[in-house]
């Protein structure tokens, strides 16, 4: 499953996305669990760009004693079974996902290497999503999302990700010419048949790993010691 993903630029190749306005506010480049990123939906008054959280059940709304649990993914097989997700996706509460290039582990070499994967003309992408709503401690409003997977066993690419023996699984491409369309969705029937592979053909990946962690100061090294 997809759980970084690097973010399109704010003040960078936004022609891909023409449709929807470009973020009024600031994001992080790399964009993990909880962050808020940009998503694109459908709004009364048109097509809008608005700020959500990574993760459709912000691990601030889970409630205390209920294990911590991940949501930037939802099977499409089962995602009208899930409580988490059924009520997005029942309500036909859709978004895309704006990004540059997407993460996911590779185990060709016997451990996990970071990959990212993107288009073959370095062309921006966009991610097919669900948005929920939630009201927060203070009374205000904010949004949260998930990514739409399927199943790619099959896929040349995309079954060279995960952990051996794991079901492969890929995130949800979206053309640029279907963006309207899969936002304009009216019913599960019709968002369901946007729910395919991208073709191997037009997609790029390459190694990407994490840079290694800075060692620790020796100075604060020797203050632990002094600690214990």
């Amino acid at each position: 499953m997809c759980t970084s993903y690097e973010a399109n630029p704010n003040d960078a190749r936004w022609d891909t996305f023409s449709l929807f306005p470009r973020p009024d506010f600031e994001y992080k480049p790399e964009i993990y669990k909880d962050y808020f990123a940009p998503v694109f939906r459908r709004g009364l008054g048109g097509f809008e760009t608005v700020p959500a959280s990574f993760g459709i059940v912000p691990r601030r709304h889970i409630p205390p004693g209920v294990k911590v649990f991940d949501t930037m993914n939802a099977r499409s097989e089962s995602v009208e079974q899930k409580r988490s997700f059924s009520g997005a996706w029942k309500n036909i509460q859709l978004c895309l996902i704006p990004c540059l290039t997407f993460f996911e582990p590779n185990y060709e070499t016997g451990k996990a290497v970071r990959w990212k994967i993107g288009m073959a003309d370095r062309a921006p992408l966009a991610i097919a999503g669900l948005w929920r709503q939630w009201k927060e401690i203070d009374g205000s409003q904010s949004l949260a999302f998930t990514m739409l997977t399927v199943n790619s066993d099959e896929h040349p690419l995309m079954k060279r990700f995960h952990k051996p023996g794991d079901e492969k699984r890929s995130v949800v491409i979206v053309p640029p010419t279907e963006y309207g369309d899969w936002l304009s969705c009216r019913t599960v029937d019709e968002a369901r048949s946007f729910l395919q592979l991208y073709p191997v053909e037009a997609m790029h990946a390459e190694p990407f790993p994490l840079p290694p962690r800075k060692p620790r100061p020796a100075a604060a090294d020797q203050d632990q010691q002094q600690l214990l």
